[in-house]
């Protein structure tokens, strides 16, 4: 498919529904964009130990994320330089060493290749202990943002900093939430398969226009309890969680949206549906102990809703949980949920996060499955050629150019013409 083909697909109102199906497509997606773009890894604080690692992809390639015995974060291909086995098969663990399971090479926890079994038989070969290219080999360069870990497999991708642009400022405040000014990766990952492209997942992720209508009852229902209450009960934190997406258009289009170069953007900033969570016993005082008045009150009035970090994750400021994508084939994703204890923070601050995730993320949950419900209605329904085209005009031309930013109502189909935009950048990219 060639860069006129690539094209045709996108149209400033529109997006043809072969890029949703269409696996040559998503092959070309896991070469352009997953094999270009900055993609999430893990959080430094699952691996504090040297020899700790974790295991997972990017595109469909296996990593290991790894601290060596120096303390340098890897992130390696988990492929042996031999036949190409996986070294490891493990989630996660700690590892002085990696041993190929099919013919026992051995690497180091920096990834050099460390032993071979009957070492005599290379002897006359050009397989050399010293050699890197018989290292598991890393990707071409890797760097974390206050312990979130990313890795390109491009050495012609822009430096960290500059690909994620103003995004990164979700990741600080999530840190800077911390009265100790660090976070950890805590209780458990929860997996969830979706039967949909990867694109629908992460489209929906600020569409302000459909909560009101896939996520409505679950709003009506939390409202409708309280009402059934006695006067004066207070609510409970599952309730408030629940009220704002029962919220109407108005709401959304007045937390706003931000589009920004490369697919990232973010809803919200001032306001968000977390704004008007109850305080939590404690947690203003340990953070005014920790920065003072004026530098709380700066961390904590940022509400971002869901800041995408095209294309890999989303992560949210105020309850400080990510969601990462791992696509697998045209038609299917795994979307992980991952929480961060804000260390030094009262506990009820971690229960929130879990209790939110639960709520919201879990495949059992009370919104999570009512949009698993429209991708596997869109992923089925696409496939039909009743028409070639899906409509992204909501708001087409009202948005203001701030610098580098978008700015626009929270309706506004911006955020999929954003998504296109640098989904046919990345296509194109050094396209004949």
């Amino acid at each position: 498919m060639d860069s006129k083909d690539l094209q045709a697909l996108i149209e400033p109102s529109r997006i043809h529904r072969h890029v949703y199906v269409d696996d040559d497509i998503f092959q070309l997606e896991m070469e352009k964009i997953w094999g270009f773009a900055w993609i999430y890894v893990g959080h430094t604080s699952q691996i504090p130990k040297a020899g700790d690692f974790i295991t997972t992809d990017i595109g469909l390639d296996p990593v290991i994320m790894v601290r060596d015995d120096k303390d340098q974060v890897n992130v390696l291909y988990n492929r042996c330089a031999h036949k190409g086995a996986k070294v490891t098969g493990r989630a996660c663990g700690q590892a002085k060493s990696f041993r190929c399971p099919y013919h026992g090479w051995m690497y180091g926890n920096n990834g050099e290749l460390r032993g071979l079994p009957a070492r005599a038989g290379y002897d006359n070969s050009n397989v050399k202990i010293a050699d890197p290219k018989f290292s598991l080999q890393s990707l071409a360069q890797v760097d974390d943002i206050r312990g979130f870990v990313f890795a390109t497999k491009s050495q012609n991708a822009p430096d960290l900093r500059s690909f994620l642009g103003e995004t990164a400022l979700t990741l600080e405040n999530i840190a800077d939430r911390a009265p100790e000014g660090a976070i950890r990766c805590d209780g458990g990952r929860l997996r969830y398969r979706h039967p949909c492209n990867w694109k629908m997942f992460v489209e929906n992720l600020n569409d302000a226009m459909h909560p009101m209508i896939a996520h409505g009852s679950v709003g009506v229902a939390a409202k409708k309890y309280m009402k059934s209450q006695p006067e004066g009960t207070p609510y409970p934190k599952e309730a408030e969680i629940l009220f704002p997406f029962g919220s109407s258009y108005d709401v959304f289009d007045q937390m706003g949206m931000t589009a920004l170069p490369n697919g990232h953007g973010y809803m919200g900033g001032e306001k968000s549906i977390h704004t008007d969570y109850s305080e939590i016993p404690g947690y203003w005082d340990a953070m005014l102990d920790a920065y003072g008045e004026e530098r709380t009150r700066k961390i904590l009035s940022s509400n971002r809703h869901n800041t995408i970090f095209y294309p890999s994750f989303t992560a949210k400021d105020a309850i400080q949980a990510i969601r990462v994508v791992r696509p697998r084939s045209v038609n299917e994703t795994v979307v992980e949920t991952y929480h961060f204890r804000l260390l030094g923070a009262p506990e009820e601050m971690f229960e929130r996060t879990i209790l939110y995730s639960r709520l919201i993320n879990s495949s059992a949950g009370m919104v999570g499955p009512d949009d698993l419900d429209c991708y596997q209605r869109m992923q089925q329904s696409l496939q039909s050629n009743a028409s070639d085209w899906v409509d992204v005009s909501r708001y087409l031309g009202a948005e203001t150019q701030l610098g580098d930013a978008m700015k626009t109502v929270g309706t506004s189909d911006l955020t999929f013409r954003n998504q296109y935009t640098a989904w046919l950048e990345y296509m194109t990219r050094n396209a004949a």
